[in-house]
Formats: C-alpha cells, sequence, structure tokens
C-alpha cells in the first residue's frame, strides 16, 4: 500500500493565476523591485519576474512568502539562479 502524504514533498513555491488579472504566488523570499509595469522577486526557484500593466501589490507576507498581484499581467517568466543580471533587467526597467 503506497503512502502518498510521505512520498510527495509540500510545495514550496506555487502561482494560481485567476484569468489575466489576479495571481497568488508562493515561495517569496524578497521582492527586489516593482512598479506599475514590473515586479522583480527571488523565489526558491530562481528570480520571477511579472510584467503587465496597473500592476499592484495587494498584500505582501515576506514571514508567510505569499505576494498578491492584482492588474493586467501580460508576463510571468524566471531567470535561472546563476543567470547573469545585468542585460534582461536593463531592457526590463531601462
Amino acid at each position: 500500500m503506497n503512502d502518498y502524504s510521505t512520498s510527495v514533498p509540500q510545495a514550496g513555491h506555487r502561482l494560481e493565476l485567476t484569468g489575466r488579472e489576479h495571481l497568488t504566488i508562493s515561495g517569496v523570499e524578497d521582492v527586489e523591485r516593482f512598479d506599475e509595469t514590473g515586479i522583480v522577486m527571488s523565489t526558491g526557484e530562481g528570480t520571477l519576474v511579472i510584467t503587465g500593466e496597473d500592476l499592484h501589490i495587494g498584500k505582501l507576507s515576506l514571514d508567510g512568502g505569499e505576494l498578491h498581484v492584482d492588474g493586467r499581467i501580460d508576463t510571468v517568466s524566471y531567470e535561472d539562479v546563476g543567470e547573469a543580471r545585468g542585460g534582461f533587467f536593463r531592457r526590463l526597467f531601462g
């Protein structure tokens, strides 16, 4: 008999997108930068970049690692942990 409760690890990082207007992210370690067009944050899975329009952080709990984003979400993308930060961020935030 399999006991799935012990063989499946708990999810430390999760994204839940509802339409294009509401995004809930768990496993957030730090928010590096945010404005109405972009949010850059550190997660256990790498740097997460959200772009869109009229973006607002509705709830931020770094103790619990949870972030709620409202607005029009255009892209959700990850950068690898070891990737150089220069070029992409300069293009994104000028």
